[in-house]
C-alpha cells in the first residue's frame, strides 16, 4: 500500500487480523517505558537473542508491531523477512490509551500464534499482565489466568520455558 501511495511510511498502522489499524501516537509515559523495557531486557538475554523495538512481525492473521520483541538469532538474520512466531520468545505491549485493544484484540491474536509468553505493562493500573498459558479450541485459542503483578513485584523473564532472569516490575513504569 505504501507502493501504491494509499498509506506513507509515516502513518502510523498496523495490519491485524487483515485490517489497517491506526495507531495512536506515542506519549512521553509509554515511551519512557518502552524505553527502559528495551534495557532491563536486553541487559538479561542471552547469546543468541535480541531486542526489536517497535519494529513488524510476521503472524498468520497480519503484522503487527509490539513495543518489544524478543527474537532468536541477530539483527542480519531478519533482513529479508520479519520474525515469526517460531523466532519469538516474547512479546511486551505498553499499554495506556490501547489497554483494552492490547487485552483483547492483540491478545487473541498472539495466542493464535502461538506466542509463548505476552506481557502488557499496564500504565493505567501500574501493574504488569503476564499471559503464558494457551487454551486451543476448534474455532480459537486464547490466553488463560494471566498473571498480574503489581509494580512492587518481580517478574521471571524466560526464553524456550527456561527463566533467565527475575526482574523488578516498578524498573519498567516512568
Amino acid at each position: 500500500m505504501i507502493e501504491t501511495g494509499v498509506l506513507t511510511e509515516n502513518d502510523r498502522v498496523q495490519l491485524i487480523d487483515g485490517w489497517i489499524i491506526e495507531m495512536p501516537p506515542i506519549g512521553p509515559s509509554h515511551g519512557t517505558s518502552t524505553s527502559l523495557a528495551d534495557d532491563i531486557i536486553r541487559q538479561a538475554l542471552p547469546s543468541g537473542w535480541y531486542v526489536r523495538v517497535q519494529l513488524p512481525i510476521t503472524l498468520p492473521t497480519g503484522e503487527p508491531e509490539p513495543d518489544i520483541v524478543v527474537a532468536r538469532g541477530q539483527v542480519r538474520d531478519y533482513s529479508k523477512r520479519h520474525p515469526g512466531p517460531n523466532d519469538i520468545a516474547l512479546v511486551v505491549e505498553i499499554a495506556d490509551r490501547t489497554l483494552r485493544f492490547d487485552r483483547q484484540v492483540k491478545a487473541k491474536e498472539y495466542a493464535a500464534a502461538q506466542i509463548a509468553e505476552y506481557w502488557i505493562i499496564n500504565l493505567v493500573d501500574r501493574q504488569l499482565e503476564v499471559h503464558r498459558e494457551i487454551q486451543a479450541t476448534d474455532s480459537a485459542a486464547q490466553y488463560v489466568s494471566p498473571q498480574i503483578v503489581p509494580e512492587s513485584g518481580s517478574v521471571d523473564l524466560n526464553i524456550d520455558g527456561k527463566r533467565i532472569a527475575r526482574l523488578k516490575v516498578k524498573d519498567l513504569f516512568p
